[in-house]
C-alpha cells in the first residue's frame, strides 16, 4: 500500500466564484448586453471587496464578455451583427480545427465519453419552463460541444474554443430565449457525435459548420428586428 499522502484540491477562490456568478448572469441575459457594472452595488450584492470583484471583471473580460470602456468603468459587452458573424466564423474555422485534431488523437475512452455527453444532453429538456431544467440543458450541451474536442492535443486551441462557445451562447440564449428551435437539434447532436467517433472526418467538420452556421442565421434574423 502506498504512503504517499492524498491529494488535496485547491479550494476555489473567492474570485472563481464570483467569475461563475458573473458570467452566469451575463450568459442568462440578467445582466444585459451594453449594462454599465457599478462595482458598488456589485461589491454590496455579492458581498465581497473591490479587489476579488475587480479579478473578476480582469477575467471576464479576458473572455470577451465584460469590456473596459475607456478606463470609465466596465460594461457587459455590447452585441452586433458584425461580432456575431466573427464569432461564428471563428467557431467554424477553430472548431473544425480542433475536431480533426481530436479524430486523429482520440482513443476508445474518449469515444465513450463523446457518447456519455450525448446521452446526458438527450435527458435534458431544452426549451423548458423550468429554470433548472432549461440550465440543466445548458450545463449538458456545453459539456457535450467541449468533450467532442477534448482528445485535441492543443490546449491553447480548445481555450479559445471553449471562449468563443461562451460568446455565440450568449447572443442564442438572450436572443433565441423565446423562439422554438425550427431544425432538430438533437438529430444534429446525434449525427455529429457518431460522425467523430466513426473516425468520418469530413462528415464531422461539415456537420459541426452547419451546426454552428444555422445557429449563427437564426440570431441574426432576430438580432436585426432587435
Amino acid at each position: 500500500m502506498s504512503n504517499a499522502p492524498t491529494a488535496i484540491p485547491a479550494p476555489t477562490t473567492l474570485s472563481t466564484t464570483l467569475v461563475a456568478r458573473l458570467r452566469d448572469a451575463i450568459m442568462r441575459g440578467e445582466l444585459m448586453p451594453g449594462t454599465k457594472l457599478n462595482l458598488d452595488r456589485l461589491r454590496t450584492a455579492f458581498g465581497v471587496s473591490l479587489s476579488p470583484l475587480r479579478e473578476a471583471l480582469c477575467r471576464l473580460e479576458n473572455d470577451g464578455l465584460v469590456a473596459l470602456i475607456d478606463q470609465r468603468g466596465y460594461r457587459v459587452t455590447p452585441v452586433s451583427a458584425d461580432n456575431l458573424t466573427e464569432i461564428i466564423r471563428l467557431r467554424v474555422e477553430l472548431e473544425g480545427l480542433a475536431i480533426k485534431e481530436a479524430i486523429e488523437h482520440g482513443d476508445v475512452a474518449w469515444e465513450g465519453r463523446v457518447l456519455a455527453t450525448l446521452h446526458q444532453l438527450s435527458r435534458c429538456k431544452r426549451g423548458s419552463r423550468s429554470v433548472t431544467e432549461q440550465e440543466a440543458w445548458e450545463v449538458a450541451h456545453r459539456a457535450f460541444h467541449a468533450e467532442l474536442i477534448s482528445a485535441c492535443g492543443m490546449p491553447l486551441l480548445r481555450q479559445f474554443c471553449a471562449t468563443l462557445h461562451d460568446q455565440s451562447d450568449r447572443y442564442r440564449r438572450i436572443f433565441l430565449k423565446k423562439h422554438q428551435p425550427d431544425r432538430d437539434v438533437p438529430a444534429e447532436h446525434t449525427a455529429m457525435a457518431h460522425a467523430v467517433i466513426e473516425r468520418r472526418t469530413r462528415d464531422a467538420t461539415r456537420i459541426l459548420r452547419e451546426h454552428i452556421e444555422r445557429t449563427g442565421r437564426n440570431i441574426q434574423a432576430v438580432l436585426s428586428q432587435a
